[in-house]
């Protein structure tokens, strides 16, 4: 039998990578698309090229219109995920085209920089912008994280009406981010991620409400069953 320097036989090895293949092509896979959004220069290129590259430069080029790239997650062992991740152009001249870009996005994240403030007090016309463009099957909106980007260069300049914005606004959570330091953008991503799954059963199993048991009144209540997400 032969092996390799550190002790697994070379069989142990190949019935390793069949197992993998097999259990493989079983697997679920879910295909999400997540818009990044935000004004020119906040960082969303880099936080898109360090989540799914794991590299950073401080010399992107300005996005035209929307650009993308891919995630593949091993959720679980029965579900994978793939995560479609645009990359918006912050440019006014591009604004017009946003309800294209944002077509079938089931998740958002809004980028601020935090050495430029004033950005932030664009986040207001994005989630408008966003909202007023996409929803979920059934009206519902997409779930939202806002980014306060640079973190790695300051973060005296959070704003401290943040956590009351995204309370009053329905956003799923706020992440101080650092491309540079690859600084809480998995967290954020998770999150996001977390919400798409959740919503992608619910829709898909959607949970039996008075509502629906009241067109039916003649059904014994004690038989109303909760469907569970797969």
């Amino acid at each position: 039998m032969s092996s390799v320097s550190n002790g697994i036989s070379r069989e142990r090895i190949i019935n390793i990578n069949d197992s993998l293949r097999i259990s493989n092509l079983h697997k679920k896979e879910l295909n999400f698309k997540f818009v990044i959004i935000g004004e020119f220069g906040v960082g969303k290129t880099s936080i898109i090229a360090r989540y799914t590259e794991g590299q950073f430069s401080s010399t992107y080029k300005v996005t035209i219109g929307a650009d993308f790239a891919l995630k593949t997650l091993e959720w679980d062992e029965d579900t994978r995920v793939n995560l479609h991740l645009w990359d918006i152009a912050g440019h006014e001249r591009f604004g017009s085209l946003t309800g294209v870009f944002y077509r079938h996005a089931v998740a958002a994240a809004i980028v601020f920089d935090l050495t430029r403030p004033e950005t932030f007090s664009s986040i207001e016309k994005w989630l408008s912008d966003l909202r007023k463009k996409v929803h979920l099957p059934g009206g519902q909106n997409i779930p939202v994280v806002i980014l306060a980007n640079k973190g790695d260069i300051t973060v005296q300049t959070v704003p401290p009406e943040l956590e009351d914005f995204c309370k009053a606004n329905k956003i799923l959570a706020w992440f101080i981010t650092s491309a540079k330091n690859n600084l809480h953008i998995d967290e954020a991503m998770i999150r996001l991620t977390n919400a798409a799954i959740q919503n992608h059963c619910n829709l898909q199993f959607p949970l039996i409400t008075d509502d629906i048991v009241s067109l039916a009144d003649e059904a014994p209540k004690n038989n109303t069953k909760r469907n569970t997400c797969c």
